[in-house]
This record gives structure tokens, C-alpha cells and sequence, in this order.
């Protein structure tokens, strides 16, 4: 649990320190192009879920993504609580990314009613929603669980009789 909480505040830091130098140095929606043609830093406030999803609803409605984040901590709590105990530091470190990553976002969500994304990644006519560092820790951690899970044999109260 120590790494956990340990690895949750340090992405949360992160998330909000990256997030307070994009909303001071970024214009909103002017991108700064780092790698031309690939990656750009523009600041874009997201009122919706992952990938701007239910961004268009009025805004009187956004209060249900933040209702929605919230359900998703309760939700990602149960599932800690159940794998943490034989989970070892795989399932710590995927937790603990999740957990600092949805927190980084909530905060937002209370604090500008909307998300705050910098990480703009593009090729061609390919374009990435942006994204910031608390999106991209929730994406790994919750890729390590999910390989957790699929490559860690059931125990054998799990199995099913024969």
C-alpha cells in the first residue's frame, strides 16, 4: 500500500506541476511546435471524459464527468483493495499510476470544471487528442494491469471444478 500512495503522489505532483506551466506559458489552443510535423505543446481545457468524450454537453451537465471520476475511484478502490493483498509491486505500481493519474484529474474537473491537456501528438493527417502527464499515467497503469491479469495464472480457489 506505502508504494501505492507513494507513486499516487508523485504523479499527482507531477500532473500539477506540468498542468500550472502549461496554464502560465501556453496560449490557449495555439500549439508551440517541439518536434515539427509529430508533437506540439497547446493547451486545450477538456470539459469531457478520455478523448473529449460528452465535451459538447452543456455546462450544466458537466458536473457528471467528475460524478463519473469519482464512481471510478470507488470502482478502482474495490479492485485494489481485492488485488493488492497477493498482488504484489506489479499491481501496486499499476494502482498507484491510476490513483495519482485520476486524482490529477479530479482536481482539475473542481478546480476549472474542465481538464487541463498540453500533449499534443500528430502525423500526416493523424491527430491525438490531448493529453497530459495524469492521462498518460492512468494509460500505463492500467495496460499493466490488464497484462497483470491476463499473464498471472488464477489461483486455485479461482479455477473452476472439473
Amino acid at each position: 500500500m506505502k508504494l501505492v500512495l507513494w507513486l499516487a503522489g508523485v504523479i499527482l505532483v507531477l500532473d500539477q506541476i506540468t498542468k500550472a506551466m502549461a496554464l502560465r506559458r501556453l496560449a490557449l489552443g495555439v500549439p508551440v511546435p517541439v518536434a515539427e510535423g509529430v508533437f506540439s505543446l497547446t493547451l486545450v481545457m477538456n470539459p469531457g471524459l478520455a478523448f473529449g468524450m460528452l465535451s459538447g454537453a452543456p455546462d450544466g451537465w458537466r458536473w457528471i464527468a467528475g460524478m463519473l471520476s469519482l464512481v471510478a475511484l470507488a470502482i478502482l478502490s474495490v479492485i485494489a483493495a481485492r488485488l493488492l493483498p497477493a498482488g504484489g509491486r506489479w499491481t501496486a505500481l499499476s494502482l498507484g499510476l491510476v490513483f495519482g493519474g485520476a486524482a490529477g484529474n479530479l482536481i482539475d474537473r473542481v478546480r476549472f470544471g474542465a481538464v487541463v491537456d498540453f500533449l499534443d501528438f500528430y502525423w500526416r493527417g493523424y491527430h491525438w487528442p490531448a493529453f497530459n502527464v495524469a492521462d498518460s499515467a492512468i494509460s500505463v497503469g492500467v495496460a499493466l494491469l490488464a497484462l497483470r491479469m491476463t499473464l498471472t495464472p488464477p489461483a486455485p480457489s479461482d479455477r473452476a471444478p472439473r
